[in-house]
């Protein structure tokens, strides 16, 4: 008499019993990655089934870009990539490798980005006399001096100690799997975060309010300020209503200050600032302290072919027409004064709702004559789109 079956059992082999025979075996190469099965977790590692009954070990020493909180969260049961060592090992279980998984997977990811012009996040580990020694997701690479964002003026080894195990984005410049090569850089990676709050703050940005900003640079002609993302320019002519010798009279690199946006060009990207805005125009006590036929010290500032500008006690800026420079006649300014020379001056005239004054070097020694403003006047707080918008 024939046996019966279990209860609940065909006596058929299952579904995936039949899988595992039909698969033909394939035995495991070194170097290869594949995907296993975690079967224990211990002080030792994790033991991994990579199928076929073949188990393995990822040993601690092969699982450290991990953190103790990334490896305490593998569970029985998880599915991990790992990448085969050794498919030999003495007693017959495979070495695999966590590490070296990620590696793998990181180069293909980095092969990518290097033809996209991509970003990644890395760690500085180390560094030598060339640059900084980076890890990005298992890879070992490096970061050229001349790529590397550090202090002005520092001690570039000392530099790149201080920032060992520090956090970093870079770009992707060169991979080469072969020659087992990744170059990195942090400049074009910066430079590409400030162009995008570049481009976020110029859409925002309106002309004729006040930001907050710190000074980047200092030239001849003028500072950079950096008000969130951009720098702007403050244009020597815009940095106070007085004379400015040096810019690093009123600006120095590092200190903070409040600006005016004085213009916003889209097109060319460009940010004109003023400190001088949002100071008290020289002539809001003019009136006080300036009269009609007075005598002022005065420098003489610009000449055209109408007359001669003169700055008088260094904070108003007013006009010397041509006839009131000599009782002679003259064909150009320049035949009585240049740029810089000073001299007493008589005020002919003064209209302080338009920013305009009248002086005068022939009535000072003469009894004053009535005067009449004469046209073009140009105010003497108008500057040109150029000065103020030069980069």
């Amino acid at each position: 008499m024939a046996e019966k079956p279990d209860a609940g059992s065909t006596g058929q082999p299952s579904m995936a019993e039949l899988l595992e025979e039909s698969t033909p075996f394939r035995e495991l190469r070194r170097g290869e990655v594949v995907e296993g099965q975690v079967m224990r977790v211990d002080h030792d590692g994790i033991l991994v089934s990579v199928g076929h009954k073949s188990e393995g070990v990822v040993p601690l020493r092969e699982m450290r870009t991990l953190t103790p909180e990334a490896a305490a969260r593998y569970q029985v049961g998880d599915t991990i990539r790992v990448l085969v060592l050794d498919a030999a090992s003495g007693d017959g279980q495979l070495i695999l490798s966590i590490d070296k998984a990620r590696g793998e997977e990181s180069w293909i990811v980095l092969e990518q980005l290097a033809e996209e012009g991509g970003t990644v996040q890395g760690k500085i580990t180390g560094y030598n006399r060339g640059g900084a020694v980076v890890d990005v997701d298992g890879v070992q690479g490096f970061v050229p001096l001349s790529q590397s964002v550090l202090p002005p003026g520092a001690d570039h080894e000392e530099a790149l100690a201080k920032r060992v195990g520090e956090e970093v984005t870079l770009k992707v410049l060169e991979v080469n799997r072969r020659r087992n090569r990744a170059v990195f850089s942090e400049r074009s990676a910066l430079r590409d975060q400030r162009e995008g709050a570049k481009d976020q703050l110029l859409d925002s940005l309106q002309e004729g309010e006040t930001r907050h900003g710190m000074v980047t640079g200092v030239s001849s002609f003028g500072a950079f300020v950096d008000i969130g993302g951009a720098d702007g320019l403050v244009h020597i002519s815009e940095l106070s209503w007085a004379p400015v010798a040096s810019v690093e009279d009123v600006l120095q690199v590092g200190q903070e200050t409040d600006v005016f946006v004085l213009r916003v060009d889209r097109e060319t990207r460009r940010i004109a600032l003023s400190l001088r805005r949002l100071q008290q125009t020289p002539w809001a006590h003019a009136a006080d302290t300036y009269q009609i036929n007075q005598l002022v010290n005065g420098t003489i500032t610009k000449l055209t072919d109408f007359g001669a500008f003169a700055r008088i006690d260094d904070t108003l800026e007013g006009l010397i027409h041509i006839s009131e420079l000599t009782e002679s006649q003259i064909r150009h300014p320049r035949e009585v004064v240049n740029i810089g020379d000073t001299m007493e001056l008589r005020i002919v005239s003064m209209d302080v709702e338009r920013h305009r004054l009248g002086l005068s070097i022939r009535q000072v020694e003469d009894s004053p004559t009535e005067y009449r403003d004469p046209d073009p006047v140009v105010p003497f707080d108008e500057d040109s789109s150029d000065d103020a918008m030069g980069m």
